[in-house]
């Protein structure tokens, strides 16, 4: 082989080795800042948003549901003080699905995201009312939506049986969509019977009434 074939052979194998040690340490570096960031959104919300607590909080094995990849959701067991009252116990389900994923890529409600209000009708209709933040940080795609939708439902109707169906407002109004493609029009039927606990979760059924 001809000298100059072999220098050049060996300089793009020592490219190769140094752009393999760079890549490397790039990616170590975005984990890092990807974690600092996580915990960031997580001091940043709970300044403006603290933890619910009530005198009748009881730890209990929670189902927050989570993003599961790109497209499903699953239960996560998290040991979560609770309060026996259905509106309180909702709020700090709420708070935690929001608050404090398991990692960055479980997230489902955009971080900024704050629960306004919250109530419960006498049929057993959960009223969820959030910030702006809702619609206006959510990644634009009906399976980020779709999925934003199902964690909050999926996780009020499993921790909470007295909720029979769930309307979503936006800063106390009703919106057409949540960004562009979930109907939020009509109401969100909560039965925990058919919760997935793995796979692509079902859209939760919409009654019109």
């Amino acid at each position: 082989m001809p000298r100059a074939m072999k220098i050049v052979i060996g300089v793009l194998i020592v490219a190769v080795v140094i752009g393999l040690i760079s890549f490397r340490g790039l990616h170590r570096r975005m984990q890092r800042l990807a974690e600092s960031q996580s915990a960031d959104e997580k001091a940043r919300h709970e300044v403006l948003a603290p933890p619910i607590s009530t005198p009748t909080d009881v730890t209990v094995n929670a189902k927050i549901f989570w993003a599961a990849g790109s497209d499903k959701i699953a239960p996560v067991a998290v040991q979560l003080p609770l309060s026996a009252d259905p509106v309180e116990r909702s709020r700090q389900l709420l708070h935690e699905l929001t608050v404090d994923p398991p990692t960055p890529g479980q997230r489902t409600i955009p971080a900024d995201t704050a629960l306004l209000g919250f109530y419960i009708l006498p049929d057993g209709t959960a009223v969820a009312d959030f910030s702006d933040a809702l619609t206006s940080e959510m990644p634009s795609g009906i399976l980020s939506e779709e999925m934003a939708v199902n964690s909050i439902a999926q996780t009020l109707g499993s921790n909470v049986p007295v909720l029979h169906r769930l309307k979503i407002l936006i800063h106390g109004q009703e919106v057409d969509t949540l960004a562009g493609n979930v109907d939020l029009i009509g109401f969100f039927d909560l039965n925990p019977a058919v919760a997935p606990s793995t796979g692509a979760p079902a859209t939760p059924a919409k009654s019109a009434h």
